[in-house]
């Protein structure tokens, strides 16, 4: 474990809750089914669920022999969020790093038998924005709290067995590295959770060889919020439990968010961006989820 002033300025897109600081081809899918009533707007309870984007929310088929078990994929950010941006030359944008790792890991997965629902499989949001509400081509803080809730109900539409989202982590000081893993401990299945995270940490330490920053629960991260409900929230949106007039409904399986390497570090930026540095990735999470998932 490391000192929690360290951990992330990337999580804008994960719960509004935590501050971003700083500013892959399509793939062969299909839509995943949506439930009008998985996730019901905050401020119109009865209204239909706002629009997933071109490419969002899309249901993969398995390659090889079919195991009966959906994973759920999110790659953090996208679009006009683009996360953490890694230095100079480096041209790291953890939107299409985090797309780039899940659409490797939804491959293997897909070739171990596993349907994947990825949340998105272009560098967009996940909830449709029309030109014309995005200011400066760019999400607030409530537009990104909405696209996370479009992640929560294409989760729980998915019907998944674990849920993945991916993101990069980042910092001022550029020799801050290594991995992580974000939990939620307050559902009632905090335990699964728990154990998710683990196997996820536990496998990026063995094949990345980075320094481990261990597994930390989602209300432990001393990192600035995007908004005064965020702060009071507490937890990330797509891993926390659900809270009147914020969130209508949680996710509803065990779910990780996970920070393989540091952006901002160019070493480790230099992983996030090769193509065999991102499928090392992706083969990481893939033998972590696999682990979790033969328990």
């Amino acid at each position: 474990m490391v000192a929690l002033a360290l951990v992330p300025l990337v999580l804008a897109a994960v719960a509004i809750d935590r501050a971003c600081d700083g500013a892959p081809a399509p793939s062969s899918a299909r839509a995943a089914s949506t439930n009008a009533h998985a996730q019901q707007s905050t401020t119109n309870p009865g209204a239909q669920p706002p629009a997933y984007a071109a490419g969002a929310c899309q249901a993969q088929a398995p390659t090889g022999r079919g195991r009966n078990e959906t994973i759920f994929v999110d790659p953090g950010h996208g679009g006009p969020d683009p996360g953490v941006l890694g230095p100079g030359r480096t041209h790291a944008t953890e939107s299409q790093a985090a797309l780039a790792v899940a659409t490797a890991l939804a491959r293997q997965l897909r070739q171990d038998g596993y349907r994947v629902v990825l949340s998105r499989t272009r560098d967009t949001s996940v909830r449709r924005f029309d030109a014309g509400e995005l200011t400066g081509a760019a999400l607030d803080s409530d537009q990104v709290r909405q696209d996370l809730i479009a992640r929560v109900r294409c989760a729980n539409d998915s019907h998944a067995a674990a849920l993945l989202s991916i993101h990069f982590n980042g910092y001022t000081d550029q020799t801050a590295g290594g991995s992580q893993t974000i939990y939620d401990d307050v559902r009632q299945f905090g335990d699964r959770n728990q154990r998710l995270a683990t196997t996820i940490q536990q496998a990026l330490v063995q094949q990345l060889h980075l320094d481990d920053r261990g597994v930390v629960t989602d209300d432990a991260l001393d990192a600035p919020t995007l908004s005064d409900r965020a702060e009071s929230y507490g937890h990330l949106l797509l891993l926390g439990p659900a809270e009147p007039g914020w969130l209508a409904q949680g996710t509803t399986m065990p779910g990780a968010l996970v920070e393989p390497l540091f952006l901002t570090k160019p070493g480790e930026a230099s992983i996030a961006t090769s193509a065999s540095g991102q499928r090392k990735i992706a083969a990481a999470l893939a033998t972590g989820l696999e682990r979790y998932l033969a328990q």
